[in-house]
């Protein structure tokens, strides 16, 4: 690192800097509290570690200000810790710029060399196979059936931890488990950790402990045709995804080695930030993607990976959860579900009067869903609420199915 600590010599990325999302971990060493700055696409082999004041003076670091301005805005004296700061966060390609940006593509030729994604989420049943087909087909078992008997083209399944969000996975995939094995299976989730603001396909595998999952080579080569590279511009936001992986068990145990294609879903509502034709929007992904599919031919099952609800103290409610707070959120979401079960788009018009108070998190992948399946009917199969002991946090989450329309 060079001696020059003023910011006079900072290069352009620099001397105004732009942070990437990061998620603090607080850390204890020497009886002293740290934050670990946690990278989700692990750009960097190391973590980098720094005082909680640091972290408090790197929430300037947003891009709308130079360096010296955070200097006169701080009366800070000596510049030099600041930019020291900086520069440690540049060598851990945690600032937007050409370091951060030669990580990223090293990162994907590591895993387009490898040619599929690590095993993430889909390690939380363990590694061992026996046991996670045993714990799953218990689960299953368990499981109300839903007495459907008409043909489904799709699925709500929820992307809670599994530890308490199993009965609604188990639900939704019950009501699939005795029918036909689909030629490819599309999971639409959504993009919690990511940076991309249009929809996100993978190109690439994914690891499992029951084995690797292959994309729809097939779909992709057309989708690709059609858009060029604009689906796959964000395709390290897969990386610390869990939306797609928390399916692909499920999806390995009924259906064995069938082809997937895994796409993150921002929210419709929300839209690009910039309209320059570089990334894809909802609508003109589900266009594209329906085309798409009406070429390659054969059946597809579609799944929507989706949490709805999420209250209390954790999610930036004042508040703990109570009865009454539980009663409140169930009446929103059965009213959006209600409004889902109309029509897509009534459930994207409803969160947009609401301003989706509850902060639903998969208003994307649950209309897209809708929209590419064109189900003759949805039902709705169980509700749940997961709330922790103390009261701090709440996720509801849903089975549904959408009933495949006559043909």
């Amino acid at each position: 690192m060079s001696n020059d600590m003023s910011t006079e010599t900072l290069p352009e990325h620099l001397a105004r800097p732009a942070l990437r999302r990061i998620h603090p971990v607080p850390m204890q060493r020497e009886n002293q509290l740290f934050l670990g700055l946690q990278d989700p696409c692990g750009l960097s082999s190391q973590m980098m570690v720094v005082p909680p004041q640091a972290f408090q003076v790197m929430q300037l670091f947003n891009g709308t200000r130079t360096v010296d301005e955070i200097v006169v805005a701080m009366k800070i004296t000596d510049a030099a810790p600041l930019v020291e700061l900086l520069k440690k966060l540049d060598e851990f390609g945690l600032v937007w710029g050409p370091t951060c940006e030669a990580l990223e593509d090293k990162k994907k030729a590591e895993l387009v060399a490898a040619g599929a994604f690590p095993a993430a989420a889909t390690k939380s049943l363990g590694e061992d196979p026996a046991v996670i087909r045993k714990q799953l087909e218990q689960w299953l078992d368990e499981a109300e059936d839903s007495g459907i008997d008409e043909p489904i083209c799709g699925l709500v399944a929820c992307h809670l931890d599994y530890q308490r969000g199993h009965p609604v996975f188990a639900a939704s995939y019950r009501a699939v488990a005795k029918g036909p094995k689909p030629d490819r299976v599309v999971i639409l989730g959504s993009n919690h950790f990511g940076l991309g603001d249009g929809v996100t396909v993978s190109d690439l595998g994914f690891e499992s402990p029951l084995g690797r999952v292959p994309v729809d080579a097939g779909v992709i080569a057309r989708l690709r045709t059609k858009t060029g590279d604009k689906l796959f511009k964000d395709i390290l936001d897969h990386l610390p995804e869990h939306s797609i992986q928390l399916q692909l068990l499920w999806v390995q145990h009924l259906f064995g080695n069938v082809p997937v294609v895994a796409a993150l879903i921002p929210d419709p509502n929300i839209g690009l930030i910039a309209d320059d034709g570089a990334r894809v929007g909802m609508q003109e992904f589900i266009n594209v993607l329906d085309e798409v599919l009406a070429a390659e031919g054969g059946r597809t099952l579609f799944i929507a990976s989706a949490d709805l609800s999420h209250a209390g103290p954790a999610y930036g409610e004042q508040a703990d959860v109570n009865d009454q707070r539980r009663r409140e959120v169930e009446a929103h979401d059965r009213a959006m579900m209600k409004a889902f079960i109309d029509s897509p788009d009534a459930l994207v018009a409803g969160m947009l009067e609401t301003k989706n108070p509850t902060r639903w998190t998969s208003v994307g992948a649950m209309a897209a869903v809708a929209k590419l399946a064109k189900p003759s009917a949805i039902e709705l199969i169980d509700y749940r609420q997961a709330v922790d002991e103390q009261g701090k946090a709440l996720v509801s989450t849903a089975s549904m199915v959408l009933l495949a329309a006559a043909r």
